[in-house]
């Protein structure tokens, strides 16, 4: 053997072996299945509807303050009610930073589920975000007043809005947004696949209406 061909062979041997410690290294990189349905839905998400068999699961990562997610709202509700119990609706918190009350209001809704009210606050504020949304002010008043509203331990709940663990829950969903790709509003996941139509009302059935019948 030529000594120019050993040297050839040798090159050739070492462009393999890069090339292979790049794909195995770009591998380990890649978050796995399991690690991204956990992400997905943790123990302590907020779940409007749960499905015994687990067929179809709907995850929503919102912000209360969001225009296009209050488009989505009245789709979204009519989905739940039409499938009720047949999907798991699941709710995640991804409030913009641009907005300027995104947080508050991702607090209220955090602060009313510690009383078991997280749907009752969850449509107040959207059903009321024309009224109080985009407002450089702050909300703070407004939302203890949907929490009087909806019955709720005013005190108790003035005092979770503020709490450090509060805060730590809603960006813990926020994080899991980010590491999931997400990076507006509303981005929905259907059995762990993003949805990357215009979640209309129609659009969102057929993907749903697809994994029910998978």
């Amino acid at each position: 053997m030529s000594t120019n061909l050993k040297v050839t062979l040798a090159l050739v041997a070492v462009a393999l072996l890069t090339v292979i410690g790049v794909v195995v290294a770009n591998q380990n990189d890649r978050p796995t299945a399991a690690a991204g349905s956990e992400m997905l839905v943790r123990a302590d998400s907020h779940r409007l509807s749960t499905a015994a068999d687990g067929k179809a699961t709907v995850v929503e990562f919102l912000d209360f303050e969001c225009e296009s997610c209050l488009a989505a709202y009245p789709g979204v509700e009519k989905l739940r009610a039409e499938y009720g119990d047949r999907i798991t609706y699941v709710v995640r918190y991804f409030p913009i930073a641009s907005h300027p009350n995104a947080y508050n209001a991702a607090h209220a809704a955090e602060a009313a589920a510690r009383q078991g009210k997280f749907e009752p606050m969850y449509k107040k504020l959207f059903d009321t975000q024309n009224a109080w949304g985009h407002n450089q002010q702050s909300q703070a008043a407004v939302f203890e007043g949907f929490a009087q509203e909806l019955g709720l331990d005013v005190a108790k709940f003035k005092a979770d809005v503020v709490s450090a663990e509060v805060e730590a829950r809603v960006k813990a969903d926020a994080a899991d947004g980010e590491a999931l790709g997400v990076q507006g509003t509303p981005t929905f996941f259907i059995n762990g696949t993003r949805f990357t139509d215009q979640p209309t009302y129609d659009g969102l059935k057929a993907a749903i209406d697809a994994s029910l019948a998978s």
